[in-house]
C-alpha cells in the first residue's frame, strides 16, 4: 500500500512539472529572465501638472509607463499602433536606466490614474484595462540595434513624410531613423494648422530635405526651428512664415518634430492588417525587437 502511494506521489510530481519541464526544454531557462521585469520600482517625478502632489516617488516602472501612453497616444487606436507604442516607451526608459544606473530618476510627463480620469471619463475603465493589456502582452520586449538599445523618438503626425536622423540630430549614430513616407498623415484633418500673431523681424532661412526648418533668423540672431518652435507653441517644426496685414502668419503642417514614429501613420497601418513588429520595422529599419535584460535599479 505504501509504494502504491509513492508511486502516485511520483506520478503527481512529473505531471505537476511536465508544463515546466517542456517549457525550459524549448524555450531555454532563460525565459524567465524577463518575467515581471517592468515590475520592478524605478524613481519618479511628479510635477505640478497631475494635480496631485510634487517630487520623487517610487512605483512600478508598468505603472508610470502606462502613464506615459496614456499621454502621449489616443487610447482608442488600434492595437498592434500601440503595441509598437509601448515597446518605444519601454525602451527608452530601459536606455535611461542603462545609462544612468540605480540613481536614475524618470523625469518624462505622464498621467497618474487620477489624471486618466478626468481626461477619459466614464471610458477611464475601459481604456486603462485596454492599455494594461497592450503592456503586459508586449512585457519586457524592447528595440534593440547593433546589441544597444535604440533611440526611440515618436510623434503624432508627420508632413508626409518622416525626417533623416542625421539631418534632423546633426549625427550619424542612428542610421535607423531615416526618411519613409507617411502619406496618410496627409489626409487627417489636423494637417495644416494656421497661428497669427504680432509681427516680428523673422524668416525661415534653412529646412532639411524632409521639409523641416532647421534654422530661423529672428533679428540678429539664428535659432534652431525646434527652439522656434518651443517658443511659440507651434504644432509642428514644419512651419512656414508669412507676412499679412501687420501680423505674422504661421503655417503649421503636421504634429511634433518629425523623428521616428508617426503615430498616426502606425494607427492607419494596424487598420490596415499590420502588425507591431512590421510598423517598428518600417519607421526604425535595422533594429531588433528583444527581451529586456535585468537592467533594473534598486531606488533607494
Amino acid at each position: 500500500m505504501r509504494q502504491r502511494l509513492k508511486k502516485w506521489g511520483c506520478y503527481t510530481i512529473i505531471i505537476v512539472l511536465l508544463p515546466y519541464v517542456v517549457t525550459v526544454f524549448l524555450n531555454g531557462p532563460g525565459i524567465e529572465a524577463s518575467s515581471h521585469v517592468d515590475q520592478t520600482c524605478v524613481k519618479v517625478r511628479i510635477s505640478t501638472e497631475d494635480e496631485e502632489e510634487t517630487g520623487i516617488v517610487r512605483m512600478p516602472i508598468a505603472e508610470y509607463c502606462i502613464g506615459v501612453l496614456a499621454r502621449e497616444i489616443p487610447a482608442d487606436y488600434e492595437k498592434e499602433a500601440l503595441k509598437a507604442q509601448a515597446i518605444l516607451v519601454r525602451t527608452d526608459v530601459y536606455k535611461k536606466i542603462k545609462e544612468s544606473g540605480s540613481n536614475t530618476i524618470l523625469e518624462g510627463p505622464f498621467w497618474t490614474q487620477k489624471k486618466m480620469e478626468q481626461a477619459w471619463g466614464i471610458q477611464y475603465s475601459k481604456n486603462y484595462h485596454k492599455l494594461e493589456q497592450i503592456w503586459e502582452e508586449t512585457e519586457g520586449q524592447v528595440l534593440m540595434y547593433n546589441e544597444e538599445l535604440a533611440y526611440t523618438p515618436f510623434f503624432r503626425l508627420s508632413n508626409g513624410c518622416t525626417r533623416d536622423g542625421a539631418e534632423a540630430l546633426g549625427s550619424e549614430a542612428y542610421p535607423y531613423l531615416k526618411i519613409v513616407d507617411c502619406q496618410a498623415d496627409i489626409e487627417s484633418e489636423e494637417q495644416i494648422q494656421t497661428l497669427v500673431t504680432d509681427d516680428m523681424d523673422a524668416e525661415v532661412t534653412a529646412v532639411d530635405s524632409a521639409g523641416y526648418v532647421t534654422n530661423v533668423r529672428v533679428g540678429q540672431e539664428n535659432i534652431s526651428g525646434e527652439e522656434f518652435r518651443k517658443n511659440y507653441h507651434l504644432q509642428s517644426g514644419c512651419f512656414t512664415l508669412q507676412r499679412y496685414n501687420g501680423k505674422m502668419r504661421i503655417t503649421t503642417r503636421g504634429i511634433g518634430h518629425g523623428i521616428g514614429m508617426s503615430q498616426y501613420s502606425a494607427n492607419q497601418m494596424a487598420e490596415s492588417g499590420k502588425k507591431y513588429q512590421e510598423i517598428l520595422n518600417y519607421f526604425f529599419e535595422g533594429t531588433e525587437i528583444k527581451e529586456v535584460a535585468e537592467i533594473l535599479l534598486e531606488a533607494e
